[in-house]
């Protein structure tokens, strides 16, 4: 059957339509030509060839993490390298000082009207985003400006503030109030950079914020957080059609378990990877989540083919999560 099935492929011809003579004669050539051609594409839809897979080095040449200090060393002293990093850290600069001058202190700058606007909660997601990235430039200037409004503002801002989404401000500011913490000493109980306030700031900020954002996790009737949190109240709900976005609420963990990590208290991490293993015992669909999933022990698999850029995000923010720990076992030689 399937061999009748691919004879009629080849040998199918459409329908002729009339021509004259001469142009009959004019295009017999191209019509046989054409049947080639046609004929090798039917060929080549049956037998495909394999997707090229990605160039592999040989094993001497591989990277590892005993050497990678090595790598760095050589990228910092190559001139090529060195005048890039300048440009990088010139583009940078010049986008913070637009930002300082028009719209300090708000989420986000909008450069046609220059005018600040607080579309992210209004804890000042830029200063805090942009700190992390500043400390690893040396950029000591803007450290300093960004270390000093977030000592000054941020808590009492948290304290004040109404509704924010439990994603956006878990790796926006929390994120950045960890990072900053890490970069700038923390763990080591110094300060690096001795630019802006001690590291230990950022930490009791970083705590602050996350304990009323812990409530999206425990006032939900199942491990998986409610989307929206009110900073003042502090109070969680969940999103008006009842559904929570699964790539938002798989993806906070790593911030989560860091803050666990360094405060000592396992309450964040508990709640966070709740999530994961609520997820792993779901129904799935050829391996993959839904984009949605509900609050309770029902799951939303609608529109699942329809929007898999939200599912890569999920699987994403999942490879580099066990990626890091993967990392650190092997750095700290941790078996469990």
């Amino acid at each position: 059957m399937i061999f009748g099935l691919a004879c009629l492929m080849f040998t199918h011809k459409s329908t002729p339509h009339s021509v004259s003579q001469g142009q009959a004669e004019g295009i017999k050539v191209n019509k046989e030509v054409k049947g080639i051609s046609d004929s090798g594409g039917r060929f080549q839809r049956f037998w495909r060839k394999p997707p090229r897979l990605p160039p592999q080095l040989p094993p001497d040449e591989k990277g590892s993490i005993d050497n990678l200090p090595h790598e760095l060393q050589k990228l910092n002293t190559d001139s090529k390298w060195v005048d890039r990093q300048q440009r990088v850290q010139k583009a940078f600069i010049h986008a913070w000082s637009g930002y300082k001058m028009y719209a300090m202190g708000y989420d986000e700058l909008m450069p046609l009207s220059q005018q600040g606007v607080d579309g992210l909660g209004g804890l000042g997601a830029t200063v805090v985003d942009a700190l992390d990235t500043a400390l690893i430039m040396g950029a000591d200037e803007v450290v300093s400006e960004a270390g000093l409004w977030i000592e000054t503002h941020l808590s009492d801002r948290i304290s004040k503030k109404g509704q924010v989404n439990l994603f956006e401000t878990t790796i926006r500011v929390l994120g950045g109030l960890l990072s900053a913490y890490h970069l700038s000493g923390g763990e080591q109980g110094t300060n690096l950079t001795h630019k802006g306030p001690k590291p230990t700031v950022y930490l009791e900020t970083a705590r602050n914020l996350a304990d009323r954002l812990l409530l999206a996790f425990t006032s939900s009737p199942t491990s998986i957080p409610f989307s929206d949190v009110v900073l003042h109240d502090p109070s969680a709900h969940r999103a008006p059609d009842g559904l929570s976005s699964t790539a938002e609420v798989s993806t906070v963990q790593l911030e989560f378990n860091y803050l666990s990590t360094v405060s000592g208290d396992p309450r964040y991490s508990i709640e966070a990877m709740k999530v994961l293993e609520h997820i792993k015992d779901l129904p799935k669909v050829e391996g993959l989540v839904p984009i949605y999933i509900r609050y309770g022990p029902c799951i939303k698999q609608i529109h699942l083919f329809f929007c898999l850029h939200a599912i890569n995000f999920v699987h994403n923010y999942l490879f580099i999560f066990f990626f890091i720990l993967l990392v650190l076992r092997q750095l700290l030689g941790v078996v469990n």
